[in-house]
């Protein structure tokens, strides 16, 4: 059996993610595919558009075959956290195969795994702080490997390829190359595949008329949307932000999982003046941090998601399962005995003590405010037939 895995936010599900998934399965032809899908909260530091079970229906309806959460705690992470976390849980899942869209699918990527995790710790502790980590990184690769990796999707490919070679038996990977506007191309082009950065913008500034969206998204996806009362952004969270930050201690704010380096002096300093997110973003940016890094930051705090959280639901990390259907109803009953990473499909106050789970069930307590839904309790995977 060749188990297909795909790591993804669907943030939201489009056209392109489901091109994707039609090239995974003519490899897999009756094999399963599974999903692990951000939940409510995505890499880059902000909400998602649609909540996690909308966006798990989507991907079902266009053929996957199971959809399991990735974890708050690896979720809002880098790419080097993101991608460990999700790949350790595919392989953990049986998943031999990794489909990814990339901007250039010709490079050899497990190539480009196995060298980088032969590069010296030493070599990776980057002092110079008139640059971005991200950029101190890629200039180290480029210059070890010999090929500069600087485009969104390269990036989290490379991340892919990197946790895949420290597995005992490293997934087989299979690039696709991206169709379609460009990863976080900001407007909607006349192409037939939009970024997902393009369509939530259009859903914050066209509420009202989501139309226009109708071409981008795979049928029913134009419905779901239009169904929502609220788009959540950061817009929508800035006054709470604020509201924590000028409340909180600088001890609490010390406390809160990546404040380093004083950040916390500077987001107490910046906090009075700033009239919105953007507007606070700039003034707490410097050539130290990314937007993306800052905005996790931001998202910490307003969870107030502590280190000392974080280092716990490492050591206690399970899934929880959104949904199936019958091809994944089938392989998760073949595997389920054997599979280490416990898997959740009914949320109590039992498994939502501890652990990742727990801390997944308290962050989403605000997003539940936001679009008043519950997410966890009460809900039950989504069956596809």
């Amino acid at each position: 059996m060749s188990v297909i895995g795909i790591v993804a936010e669907y943030n939201p599900f489009h056209s392109g993610h489901e091109f994707l998934l039609n090239q995974a399965r003519l490899v897999a032809e009756n094999d399963p595919i599974i999903v692990i899908m951000s939940g409510n909260y995505v890499q880059r530091g902000q909400m998602a558009i649609m909540d996690k079970w909308q966006r798990a229906k989507a991907a079902l309806n266009s053929g996957a075959d199971l959809v399991f959460e990735l974890p708050f705690s690896f979720a809002v992470q880098p790419a080097d956290i993101f991608a460990n976390g999700s790949i350790r849980m595919l392989s953990n899942l049986g998943v031999s195969e990794l489909f990814f869209g990339v901007e250039d699918a010709n490079l050899n990527f497990s190539y480009l795994g196995q060298k980088i995790n032969q590069i010296p710790k030493n070599r990776m502790d980057f002092r110079d702080y008139t640059q971005t980590y991200a950029t101190q990184y890629n200039e180290m690769v480029a210059r070890e490997v010999g090929h500069e990796v600087n485009q969104p999707n390269m990036m989290l490919a490379v991340a892919y390829a990197v946790a895949s070679e420290q597995l005992e038996t490293p997934l087989h990977l299979h690039p696709v190359t991206r169709l379609g506007s460009g990863h976080d191309d900001p407007l909607l082009q006349d192409k037939i595949i939009s970024s997902a950065t393009a369509i939530r913008n259009y859903c914050l500034h066209h509420p009202n008329d989501l139309t226009e969206l109708k071409k981008y998204l795979p049928k029913g996806e134009l419905a779901a949307l239009e169904k929502q009362k609220v788009y959540p952004n950061w817009n929508l969270l800035f006054n709470f932000l604020k509201y924590r930050i000028e409340s909180a201690s600088l001890e609490e704010l010390r406390s809160i999982y990546q404040m380093s380096e004083g950040l916390e002096y500077k987001m107490k300093e910046e906090i009075h003046t700033a009239e919105d997110f953007t507007s606070f973003l700039r003034q707490i940016k410097s050539k130290r941090y990314t937007y993306a890094r800052l905005r996790r930051l931001c998202l910490y705090t307003l969870l107030n998601v502590t280190e000392k959280e974080i280092q716990t639901s490492y050591q206690d990390v399970s899934t929880l399962l959104l949904g199936y259907n019958s091809r994944g109803r089938n392989y998760l009953k073949k595997i389920r005995k054997d599979v280490e990473l416990p898997i959740i499909s009914k949320v109590d106050k039992k498994n939502a003590a501890s652990g990742t789970l727990g801390l997944q069930v308290r962050v989403d307590r605000l997003f539940e405010q936001i679009m008043g839904e519950d997410q966890n309790f009460g809900r039950r995977p989504i069956e596809v037939k």
